[in-house]
């Protein structure tokens, strides 16, 4: 399945549409069946008032992280350092009109090159171009390290659309260079479905995940609806489906 069908098809499965669709639905048996419309209406507003509830929806991406933890200095070692990719910042502006890196990619290669300066291991940046434009996920970290991090990058994977082929496309170029132990760089909240489809692919994956969600405290502000609460909650029920769709896949392959 292309990268643009599998985001539709997630679009109208992820938060807030799919809330929306609950509650147009609700509207739309209003007349014919009243008491089911109410039900319908009642529970996508309670559904889209809890996903944009800043303590719900970082409690949620936590049951994710807490089946990871944070790399300790003394891990075993490795053979390389893989570094996923983490979208892109489309023309922008400061650079030139130039796609760079996102904010999210960022964090991942920040720690990434923490690592290599603590560890002295080869990099590979992971990811491709899904939507076409010209310069790949990879191409722009490889950049950005090198050029902003004076970190060079030994391998560069852009020809993957996702965590999937992120996975498979690396295990060929790193099985070239006869490793097989690598230090995996994503996202807590990304590390279990990204490490497992690692594993799948050959890899032995020591985890290294960066970007915890943390709060500097729990106050009144934590139990307001926001909109970046809305954003964490579409990221947790879009990586729980990513885990439900990969084991799928597993099981049918066997």
């Amino acid at each position: 399945m292309s990268w643009f069908a599998t985001n539709l098809i997630s679009t109208f499965l992820l938060p807030p549409l799919s809330l929306l669709f609950v509650l147009l639905l609700g509207i739309a048996l209003q007349y014919r069946y009243p008491k089911a419309a109410r039900r319908l209406i009642a529970v996508s507003f309670a559904l889209l008032w809890l996903a944009s509830t800043p303590y719900i929806a970082q409690g949620a991406l936590h049951l994710l992280e807490a089946k990871t933890s944070p790399l300790k200095q003394n891990s075993p070692s490795a053979g390389a350092i893989v570094i996923l990719g983490g979208g892109s910042y489309f023309h922008a502006p400061e650079y030139a009109g130039q796609d760079t890196v996102s904010e999210a990619t960022l964090l991942r290669l920040r720690y990434g090159a923490r690592l290599q300066r603590t560890f002295k291991l080869p990099i590979l940046v992971t990811g491709g171009k899904p939507l076409g434009n010209s310069t790949s996920e990879a191409g722009q970290m490889r950049a950005v390290l090198e050029q902003d991090f004076q970190v060079q990058v030994q391998w560069t994977e852009d020809a993957s659309d996702n965590t999937f082929e992120n996975a498979r496309n690396s295990y060929k170029i790193l099985q070239k260079s006869g490793i097989q132990k690598i230090y995996l760089v994503t996202h807590a909240w990304h590390m279990p479905r990204s490490a497992a489809v690692f594993r799948r692919a050959g890899f032995e994956v020591i985890e290294a995940p960066t970007a915890f969600t943390t709060r500097y405290q729990t106050d009144l502000l934590a139990f307001v609806p926001r909109a970046e609460a809305l954003h964490d909650s579409k990221v947790f029920v879009h990586e729980a489906i990513g885990m439900l769709w990969y084991q799928a896949k597993s099981l049918t392959s066997h």
